[in-house]
């Protein structure tokens, strides 16, 4: 990504721009959010210079290249907290002025506050995200922006901006294929050797992987199969009507497609297709039994965290995991109920090494599982803080069991003003960092 590299002529403009602050002192740089969004264009960080003291350049940079290592549209500010910058508009006027999807995070003052593009990471992961940040109590803004930061980068989706490329990432790519041309030449049939052999382990870790998930996903399918023996649905029953028997169609046809995907599944990645498939059918399965007791159609949510099998979520929850930092997730009602009298949920538990333990307690191959159930984004916030949770943001996750929550390219042009405002924004109730400003 970028690397800040001046001119000569550079350097001396702004050293005669440094005399020239310190010969008058009562000038002040041109600061407010225009001056923020035009930094933010060029770099992931950018530190008002009456911030200075919160955040060395030093510090900053590291972060900015951390963010720029990861090609990732992250976005840093670090403000002073005066009249330029309203708490309750600092993060929409900075997305708006800057025009590039992403992630924002602002340290203003001594608080901290996030939001995001829905399409980079749903409102859910933000929130989740900055809650955690925030629970650690007043720290320094190197210490809580670094948190951040490695806690959001494995999770966004989308590029960085073309426009923190410079000429020196050309130069890098023309390195990289004169070097890869030297490889190829050197290695000749050794390297060969070497990429067949981990060809071979990289197969063998799948096949071990997918004969877990196959267990568990089967598991799930047949449960789904009971739920529709025990909803006993005729389609030509008395009162029932044509959208009573869609819904039943379309929970027939997710039970068919989930057996039919599992059993041509040849890569842990494929099963994400097959409990994609389950909570629709269960979702379906829903609606129609509300319709055929005459209650409200309920709407569509994720379904419960603790075990999918429960069906859609009826409310969201607070739930940490052992050690972990609290978080909303969706819950059923019967799980909600547990939980509010202090009783621990009814959760799904799996086979490893140690015995029966919560999916999220399992190795890496669950993620594909997990992420048919939760998608949208909301997985990896759900799951911070988990060893499953830990394992996906490993460079090695996407390379055996799958891609993860990766997006399209969202570096710029789809930005809808809704999508920073209400409930989607605010990464938990304004900038409070525990005791206010």
């Amino acid at each position: 990504m970028k690397t800040r590299v001046f001119s000569a002529l550079s350097g001396l403009l702004l050293s005669f721009s440094a005399a020239a602050l310190v010969a008058a002192p009562g000038a002040q740089a041109a600061t407010g959010p225009e001056t923020v969004a035009e930094a933010l264009k060029d770099g992931p960080v950018y530190v008002d210079p009456r911030a200075s003291d919160q955040l060395s350049q030093a510090d900053a940079d590291a972060l900015a290249k951390k963010i720029e290592d990861a090609d990732k549209p992250v976005f840093i500010a670090v403000l002073p907290e005066n009249a330029e910058f309203p708490a309750d508009s600092v993060l929409p006027t900075l997305r708006t002025e800057t025009g590039i999807s992403g992630l924002y995070g602002v340290r203003l003052g001594d608080g901290f506050n996030a939001g995001a593009d829905r399409g980079v990471m749903s409102g859910q992961a933000v929130r989740n995200v900055t809650d955690a940040v925030k629970a650690t109590g007043p720290v320094d803004a190197e210490t809580q922006l670094n948190n951040f930061v490695d806690q959001v980068l494995p999770q966004i989706r989308g590029s960085a901006p073309a426009s923190w490329d410079t000429a020196s990432q050309e130069g890098a790519s023309t390195s990289a294929l004169i070097a890869a041309g030297v490889i190829a030449v050197a290695g000749g049939a050794g390297a060969y050797t070497i990429v067949r052999r981990n060809r071979a382990k990289k197969a063998e870790r799948e096949r071990a992987a997918l004969d877990k998930l196959r267990v568990v996903v089967d598991e799930d399918i047949t449960a789904f199969g009971e739920e529709l023996d025990r909803l006993d649905f005729h389609p030509g029953e008395p009162g029932a009507d044509d959208t009573m028997r869609k819904d039943y169609e379309h929970s027939l046809d997710s039970y068919e497609k989930s057996k039919s995907l599992m059993a041509s599944a040849q890569r842990p990645d494929d099963v994400r297709g097959v409990t994609e498939a389950l909570e629709y059918g269960r979702f379906s399965l829903a609606v129609l039994a509300a319709r055929r007791e005459g209650a409200p159609v309920p709407e569509r949510r994720s379904p419960c965290f603790f075990d999918p099998r429960h069906g859609p979520s009826a409310e969201d929850a607070t739930w940490a995991p052992a050690g972990g930092t609290a978080r909303t997730v969706p819950v059923c009602a019967a799980d909600a109920v547990r939980l509010r009298e202090g009783h621990d949920p009814m959760t799904r538990t799996v086979e490893t090494a140690d015995g029966r333990r919560p999916y999220w307690e399992a190795g890496p191959a669950y993620g594909p599982w997990a992420g048919g159930y939760f998608g949208g984004g909301i997985l990896p916030g759900l799951l911070m803080g988990t060893m499953l949770g830990s394992m996906m943001s490993s460079p090695a996750y996407g390379s055996d069991y799958g891609a993860g929550y990766e997006g399209g390219d969202y570096s710029g042009g789809d930005f809808n003003a809704s999508d920073f405002g209400g409930g989607d924004f605010g990464g938990g109730g304004g900038f409070d960092a525990g005791g206010g400003f």
